[in-house]
Parts: C-alpha cells; sequence; structure tokens
C-alpha cells in the first residue's frame, strides 16, 4: 500500500550520553521528520539551514532556544511550536531536569545545514 504514514514518535527517540541523536522519522524531496531527545545539560549546536524552514514540535521538556548568532536566547517548553525560516540561526540548549523532546521538521529535505 506505499510507504508508511503514522509514526509512534515515542518509537523514534534515542537518548545518549554523547551528542544528541539525530533520529530520521521519514524523508522525501519534500520534507525531513526528525526526532530529538535531549538531556539535560546536552545541546544542539546554532546552525542555519540556508534554503529551508525548520520547524520544531516541542513535546516535553523544557530548554533555552538560540535566536541569533550573538547568543540571544529564548525559552521553549513543551506545547511550544518554533519555526527558524531559512537561514535563520537556531539550535538548543536542554536547561531543565527531564529531557526535551521534540520533533523536527526540515522542508524541503534539500534545505541545506550550515554549522555557525
Amino acid at each position: 500500500m506505499g510507504q508508511e504514514r503514522i509514526y509512534k514518535s515515542a518509537n523514534c527517540f534515542q537518548p545518549t550520553d554523547a551528542d544528541p541523536i539525530r533520529s530520521v522519522v521519514s524523508e522525501s524531496p519534500q520534507a525531513v521528520i526528525v526526532a530529538w531527545h535531549v538531556k539535560p545539560g546536552q545541546r544542539i549546536a546554532a546552525h542555519v539551514h540556508p534554503s529551508g524552514q525548520d520547524t520544531w514540535t516541542i513535546l516535553a521538556g523544557q530548554g533555552q532556544y538560540q535566536v541569533a548568532a550573538t547568543g540571544e536566547k529564548r525559552p521553549i517548553v513543551a506545547g511550544d511550536i518554533v519555526v527558524a525560516s531559512p537561514g535563520e540561526v537556531h539550535g538548543v540548549v536542554n536547561d531543565g531536569s527531564e529531557p526535551l523532546l521534540f520533533i523536527s521538521v526540515v522542508a524541503p529535505a534539500g534545505a541545506g545545514y550550515e554549522l555557525l
């Protein structure tokens, strides 16, 4: 019947004591969907997607979301949806006591990735 269309996010997160793991849930030319498990104290380095948007849906936990190359951050919590348009700096550090779990949708899949 074709490609899977329903995914259980709980089955996608991969906790690690090293850097957070980018767990690809689904990938097509239109978008890449990734599950992130960020332990307390871990971070996802500031970066940009030059040719696409990265939208995060925060499912659990909290963090400090970087919004500028200057290091400016804003708090994010479960229930938030965070959008980084093409070329906008973003990254996060989990400053809470629980895992930060979120789903990222980068569209299109060829959006590119550049660390700051």
